[in-house]
């Protein structure tokens, strides 16, 4: 399931960067069952003098095998436009599940912090911790594809999920 498909994570990388390198954490620590496939983990790696152009390009080839996407929604996230708008366009254009994970610990939609391309899409919001992010990889795909056509909005797990999975 998760470990098999490959996820493309969006953060920003000047604020959030700290999540991220949480995840790839929990993913090395062979004491703790997390994974996925990180789409980031393939093609070269971006400098910090590559042009837009090329960091798109770049992120685009990224996005071409992936099969979900991961939006670690921090402070920050609602107004960052020049790549973290671009990549959340970019994975609506290819028809993506979407996991928004509130770095707050949310378990819902976050209107002050969610970018507002994400408000009618049917994304499901999750806080930052392991246990409910590597459910929602296992589970949210297979619910997204099989999910009504004209189905929209904003999606959470109930209580009962939380407590099945002791997070």
């Amino acid at each position: 399931m998760s470990y098999k498909n490959k996820t493309y994570v969006i953060f920003d990388g000047d604020k959030d960067q700290w999540a991220y390198r949480f995840m790839n954490g929990w993913k090395a620590n062979e004491h703790i069952d997390f994974n996925f496939y990180d789409a980031h983990d393939v093609g070269s790696e971006i400098t910090d003098r590559a042009s837009e152009q090329t960091v798109k390009r770049t992120l685009r080839q990224r996005f071409a095998n992936a099969k979900q996407v991961i939006v670690l929604i921090g402070e920050n996230t609602k107004s960052l436009y020049r790549f973290v708008r671009w990549e959340l366009d970019l994975a609506v254009e290819l028809n993506l599940p979407i996991i928004g994970v509130n770095l707050n610990d949310n378990r819902s939609f976050d209107t002050d912090r969610c970018p507002p391309i994400l408000r009618d899409e049917y994304v499901v919001y999750i806080p930052f911790k392991m246990k409910i992010i590597q459910y929602a990889l296992d589970h949210f795909p297979g619910e997204y594809n099989s999910r009504a056509l004209d189905a929209k909005g904003p999606r959470n797990y109930p209580e009962s999920v939380y407590t099945k999975i002791g997070a």
